[in-house]
């Protein structure tokens, strides 16, 4: 991948473009706290070929969320499987629309 392709990829929110210290600073927090919900596998960073981790946009904005409920006193683990759950409900309900959306039938125009 060349930095031209790179460039074109920074709107994409799963691009892996945030090195851990970027991402911690960004954050406000710590590289530590960074491993640690990786170790709790809240997110799963990617490696670049030097072994680097590397943040997407997606996964800062996870990692803000867990680290906003750590701030205010939830011990990480739960923080993590809060994260998770809450993840997964707006996934969910994002599907559930879709259904409904799917399965409702057109509306007819009323008769005059």
């Amino acid at each position: 991948m060349t930095a031209d392709d790179s460039f074109g990829r920074l709107d994409d929110d799963d691009y892996p473009a945030c090195t851990m210290g970027r991402a911690a600073e960004m954050l406000n927090t710590t590289q530590g706290f960074l491993r640690a919900i990786g170790e709790a596998r809240l997110i799963t960073p990617l490696r670049s070929a030097g072994g680097h981790r590397r943040y997407s946009r997606y996964q800062l904005r996870v990692a803000a969320r867990a680290r906003e409920l750590v701030d205010g006193g939830t011990p990480i683990e739960a923080a993590c499987r809060i994260v998770i759950l809450e993840d997964q409900l707006e996934e969910a309900q994002r599907i559930n629309a879709e259904h409904h959306r799917d399965t409702e039938p057109p509306s007819t125009p009323a008769s005059a």
